[in-house]
């Protein structure tokens, strides 16, 4: 089925809104449908297994199989293996076990007539195309972080969830963790005082660091990948194992890099604390080899957003990976060990810092403060995948659906746009989506797309 057809027999009428067949009542159980039997996708599914009132109804994959053992999800996927799970915990659990199967996820979306929502896991590049057509057929989505590959499809992503009115979130899970909220309270509660600088910092690498160019021959085909199906939107190549399974993240064209894969998730609480807009001023610099087509090793970043309570003012958010970190602030003691992965908020009355998942530490005057107060609270969450289904079911609206989801991912795909552009300064124009003087950037804001794969309008 083309694309055109496929949208063609979509209608923008979500089910929960018309009532009749089809339509989910409170008490009833949620039907959803994958897209991406890949790791990250294999994950979602054990996490839908834990909701009683969901049931994961069919799958759609290009890949039969994959073997990801040498990477850190360290099992096997793909539409066989994952269907097998799928099946074997409802024959387990309810006695009986029924799930389709399908290589290409339109075709699903045509034939399951009962479907009432789409979790996407696919790689970055088709979020926003699985996202937009499953919302066009009147289908609830969650889909995995970042949103999208470029800000054009997350801006149309975000018009299309209001325009629907179905229930979305993003895949950012740590926005449910308690860390993350308790970050969030602190900041709200002015724990700090007004904050003036943010620095977040991450591990993570490129993952073939002797990259230095596309892959110029092909690999022989895994058994049972529709590869044309694999690439979507993006110009077609032949297949080399250097684009799949889960190295796909070291090209711009598939994935974005350790801003994109880990802004969503470690530039959250800023921006979901300080309430940040949309930064004036953005430079990523590339640590190691980079260049159009491939991603660096590391990098740093420098982002400037306006203080929404004073338009001369700024809040400046540091982003560093590949194993650089912040200076320590000199509110901080001289003995504090930064974790791994974390974040420094300097504020007028003192330091926070948080990292590996523990509850932040405050610092006033070199001393960790002992009890802290929070006078902001966040409503209470059940959980990522729980609050979606909630918001399905006619509940609030998930805190990370796709209007904040998008927000938080044109942050980060800003700083994706530096670096893509070889660190180049941007001073951005959100409300013309525009890189001043910058004719270039405008490739990368909304990028080209295939043939056939042409992204529906908001």
């Amino acid at each position: 089925m083309t694309t055109a057809a496929a949208a063609a027999s979509f209608m923008i009428i979500p089910r929960h809104v018309l009532g009749g067949k089809g339509f989910t009542a409170p008490s009833d159980k949620v039907n959803v449908g994958l897209v991406g039997a890949g790791g990250k996708g294999k994950e979602n599914v054990r996490d839908l297994f834990k909701l009683n009132d969901v049931q994961v109804t069919c799958l759609a994959d290009p890949a039969e199989y994959w073997d990801l053992n040498r990477f850190y999800y360290k099992t096997v996927a793909g539409l066989g293996p994952v269907s097998d799970m799928v099946e074997n915990h409802y024959k387990e659990k309810l006695g009986y076990s029924k799930v389709n199967r399908y290589i290409d996820f339109r075709e699903m979306l045509s034939k399951e007539t009962s479907l009432d929502a789409v979790l996407c896991a696919t790689p970055d590049h088709l979020h926003a195309y699985v996202s937009m057509l499953s919302m066009q057929a009147g289908k609830h989505v969650y889909c995995e972080k970042p949103l999208t590959h470029n800000i054009h499809e997350a801006r149309e992503v975000s018009k299309m969830a209001k325009k629907t009115g179905l229930a979305t979130q993003m895949g950012n899970q740590l926005h449910s963790s308690p860390a993350i909220r308790n970050a969030v309270e602190y900041l709200r509660s002015g724990v700090i005082g007004k904050v003036k600088e943010v620095h977040s910092w991450v591990p993570a690498t490129r993952w073939t660091n002797s990259l230095k160019e596309m892959p110029t021959s092909a690999s022989p085909m895994p058994k049972g990948l529709n590869w044309d199906l694999w690439v979507g939107p993006r110009s077609n190549r032949p297949f080399n194992e250097l684009y799949a399974p889960v190295t796909w993240r070291d090209f711009w064209e598939f994935g974005l890099g350790a801003l994109g894969d880990f802004g969503c998730h470690d530039l959250d609480a800023a921006t979901w604390g300080l309430e940040l807009g949309l930064p004036a001023k953005i430079q990523v610099h590339p640590a190691g080899f980079s260049n159009s087509d491939i991603i660096p090793y590391g990098e740093i970043g420098y982002f400037s957003f306006p203080d929404g309570n004073n338009d001369n003012e700024f809040i400046e958010v540091t982003w560093y990976s590949g194993g650089l970190y912040p200076k320590k602030s000199k509110q901080l003691p001289s003995d504090i060990v930064f974790s791994r992965r974390g974040a420094m908020y300097v504020g007028e009355k003192g330091v926070m810092v948080t990292g590996n998942g523990d509850t932040p530490k405050v610092f006033s005057d070199k001393n960790l403060v002992q009890s802290v107060e929070t006078t902001f609270k966040l409503p209470p969450t059940e959980g990522h995948h729980r609050d979606w289904i909630n918001a399905i079911k006619g509940g609030p609206a998930a805190s990370s659906n796709f209007e904040y989801g998008a927000h938080l991912t044109e942050i980060t795909l800003l700083g994706v746009l530096s670096l893509r552009l070889g660190g180049a300064l941007i001073d951005w124009d959100a409300k013309n989506m525009k890189a001043i003087g910058l004719p270039k950037a405008d490739e990368y804001i909304r990028e080209s797309e295939r043939k056939g794969w042409e992204l529906p309008k908001g």
